[in-house]
């Protein structure tokens, strides 16, 4: 059961690392999907490059803020497999789209600065294209510009809020563990045939 949990968490990462990094390749080295309109006033393609966090958050220098990422995804990584035992593996393959998107983007950090030439090693920034643009009355609906890595981390956070019951791990129910120490007395009081 432990080597499917490992595959539920670790074949959603591997596609979603696989599909971010193409789109943002394809993205980044094709220019006139630069500034491509998929809906005209709803969807477009916008591509920039992000130096600090999620939702334009820019606090730290890009080197704190890659520094951080990797920490986290490395602390995520550590749970996951300290809880693998008691976790269903549905939540470990919605784990997985968070491991996923964040290695996609922890991918950007690490190589982008050598990539584009403006950097080296955590110099990086994150390559996001994916711009809802409508608006109403003037105002943004969603200003943000976003990539794959991004959807599947939402996607994911989402999905453990609103499904959290069936998701989530769970400690067993007290009469679950009472029954299972009651069964383990009795096997143990019971006289072993010689």
């Amino acid at each position: 059961m432990t080597r499917n949990k490992i595959l539920a968490l670790f074949i959603p990462a591997a596609i979603v690392v696989a599909i971010d990094q193409w789109t943002k390749w394809l993205i980044r080295t094709t220019p006139e999907l630069h500034r491509f309109d998929i809906i005209d006033g709803w969807l477009a393609f916008y591509y920039t490059q992000n130096d600090g966090m999620a939702l334009g958050i820019n606090w730290f220098d890009t080197h704190v803020v890659s520094s951080i990422s990797i920490i986290a995804t490395i602390g995520i990584l550590i749970y996951l497999f300290a809880t693998m035992k008691e976790s269903p593996i549905q939540y470990m393959l919605m784990m997985g789209l968070v491991i996923g998107g964040a290695l996609g983007n922890i991918t950007d950090r690490l190589i982008m600065g050598y990539i584009e030439g403006y950097g080296g090693l955590l110099d990086g920034h994150v390559v996001d294209f994916i711009h809802f643009n409508l608006e109403i009355n003037g105002w943004p609906v969603f200003p943000y510009i976003f990539n794959v890595a991004d959807i599947a981390i939402s996607v994911s956070i989402i999905s453990l809020l609103v499904f959290n019951k069936y998701l989530m791990p769970h400690e067993q129910k007290k009469e679950e563990v009472e029954e299972v120490v009651e069964a383990n007395a009795e096997v143990s009081s019971t006289p072993s045939e010689n």
